[in-house]
């Protein structure tokens, strides 16, 4: 308030004198970064094949996910999360509802994109695929994606897999996409997101 105060005495002060005062020097804005998506990409929203069928993540699905995801809680921790963090036993379906909350916010403001990926009928997740911009430089974008510990046994994540690359190659804008833990290993991946944080 002070700054104002003065900066208006001085204005006032260089109009009594007949000069004009000295113009503020307008502020260099840096340009804003491009979008890691090109803003006209129509995100798919529905993907329909023989065996299951894809659909955003969102407060609609929390049950059908929750019970997806506390089916395998070790499977996960062993190889999607890395962690004991998630999931894990303590978690409510409260708990569920705000992470479907998050992860639908996300898809609207094209942060991210999180799929369910359903059986035909839509009654049971099989897993998930997520879309994310690249925490590496060099790629533009990178996918991760999990699939419950019985859908593991029956092979369905080698065929999650093979698909995902394909339909992202073929419906997506990116030209180099990282499968983190999959065709690039972790330790590599992670390695990577640190040298970029510096």
């Amino acid at each position: 308030m002070k700054l104002r105060a003065g900066l208006a005495g001085l204005a006032l002060a260089a109009a009594l004198a007949g000069t004009a005062a000295a113009p503020v020097a307008a502020q260099t804005v840096a340009p804003a970064p491009a979008p890691w998506i090109a803003p006209d990409f129509a995100v798919p929203t529905l993907v329909e094949e023989p065996g299951f069928r894809l659909v955003p993540l969102g407060p609609a699905l929390t049950e059908i996910d929750y019970r997806a995801y506390m089916s395998s809680i070790a499977h996960l921790q062993k190889t999607f999360t890395r962690s004991t963090g998630w999931p894990h036993e303590g978690l409510t379906l409260k708990d569920a509802v705000v992470d479907m909350e998050t992860e639908a916010g996300r898809f609207a403001r094209r942060e991210s994109f999180a799929y369910a990926v359903l059986t035909p009928d839509g009654t049971r997740e099989r897993g998930c695929v997520y879309v994310y911009p690249s925490k590496v430089p060099g790629h533009d974008a990178q996918v991760v994606m999990w699939v419950t510990a019985a859908e593991y046994e029956a092979g369905f994540d080698a065929e999650l897999y093979a698909w995902t690359k394909e339909w992202i190659a073929r419906d997506w804008p990116f030209k180099n996409v990282a499968y983190p833990g999959r065709s690039i290993a972790w330790d590599e991946w992670d390695a990577a997101v640190a040298k970029n944080k510096g």
